[in-house]
C-alpha cells in the first residue's frame, strides 16, 4: 500500500517511528517530511501530502502537536477527507462511514503503540458504500460547487 506522510517538528518523532514500522510491513512510504525537531509550519507538510495524493493516489498520515492542525489543513483539498483519530473506533468509522484517505494524528497526543494501532485499523478497514457513498458524493458536489464559485470573502 502507498502512505505518504508528512509532520511539524511536533510530529517528527511519531512520524519517524511509525514509517519504519510501516516499511517493516512492506508498504511503500512517501515521506514529505520534515526531518527534524526544528520549529517549521504544519501548513506545508499538509499541502505537500494532500498534492501527492490527490496526483498519485495512496493514504496520508499527517502529525502534528494534536492533529487538528493538520486536519483542518488537508480538509481544504479538494478529493481529501482527513480523519482526525485518537483511538481505535475513530479510525475504523473515518474509513467505514466517511472514506477518509487521509489520517491524522497528534504527535503530543499519542504514545507510539496506540498511534501504531490506529494507523493500522485505518488502513485495513475498508468504506462500507451504500448510504455512506451517497454522503460522500454530496461532500464531492459541495467541493464542485465551491470550486466552481471560486473564494468569494
Amino acid at each position: 500500500m502507498r502512505i505518504v506522510m508528512g509532520a511539524d517538528h511536533a510530529g517528527y518523532q511519531l512520524k519517524e517511528r511509525l514509517k519504519e514500522n510501516l516499511i517493516e510491513l512492506g508498504h511503500e512510504v512517501v515521506d514529505k517530511g520534515t526531518n527534524s525537531i526544528e520549529s517549521v509550519d504544519y501548513p506545508d507538510y499538509a499541502a505537500e501530502v494532500c498534492t501527492d495524493i490527490t496526483k498519485n493516489g495512496g493514504f496520508g498520515i499527517l502529525i502534528c502537536g494534536t492533529g487538528i492542525g493538520m486536519s483542518i489543513t488537508a480538509n481544504k483539498f479538494p478529493g481529501i477527507r482527513a480523519a482526525l483519530a485518537y483511538d481505535l473506533y475513530a479510525a475504523k468509522k473515518a474509513r467505514q462511514h466517511n472514506d477518509a484517505n487521509v489520517l491524522c494524528l497528534g504527535g503530543r497526543v499519542l504514545g507510539p503503540d496506540l498511534a501504531m494501532e490506529i494507523v493500522q485499523t485505518f488502513l485495513n478497514t475498508s468504506f462500507e458504500g451504500g448510504r455512506h457513498l451517497r454522503r460522500i458524493r454530496k461532500i464531492e458536489k459541495i467541493e464542485e460547487k465551491n470550486l466552481n464559485k471560486g473564494c468569494e470573502a
